[in-house]
């Protein structure tokens, strides 16, 4: 070894890996190389420090308040039986344009209209063919 004053030794025990360009982590302050660097990666104790997440209510999607201690997902379950303000009535409808053949109850996200006619039909009828279209004398196809 030609240059044993530089770099330093990894922490973690198994590995004690020298490294030239070592990493230090932000939170326990011990020193690893690049495959120990991750909090899981060298169980470091000091993580919940700075590995901090605030969980979202997937009903209402608002932030929920975790204490220390506290497991993430009891608290949103307990968020979701008491507190969520999530009202499915008022979730905005995404199929709302109504196929106008007769009979046909299909809804559409967009609107997908005749050019003969200008009616709203689903993608089974827009074609004047299939919607027996009254809009010219002679349903044509540019197809």
């Amino acid at each position: 070894m030609e240059l044993p004053w530089l770099g330093e030794h990894c922490s973690e025990r198994a590995c004690k890996q020298l490294d030239f360009l070592p990493l230090k982590c932000d939170a326990c302050g011990e020193v690893f190389c690049k495959d120990h660097i991750r909090y899981d990666d060298h169980k470091c104790s000091s993580a919940y420090k700075k590995n901090v997440q605030v969980p979202v209510c997937p009903l209402c999607n608002v932030p929920i308040p975790v204490q220390k201690g506290e497991i993430p997902d009891v608290v949103v379950g307990a968020h979701m039986d008491k507190d969520c303000r999530y009202n499915p009535a008022q979730q905005k409808r995404i199929f709302t344009n109504k196929c106008l053949k007769p009979g046909c109850k299909r809804k559409e996200m967009m609107k997908v209209l005749c050019e003969q006619c200008g009616g709203n039909f689903c993608i089974k009828h827009r074609h004047p063919l299939d919607h027996d279209c009254k809009g010219s004398s002679h349903p044509t196809s540019k197809a």
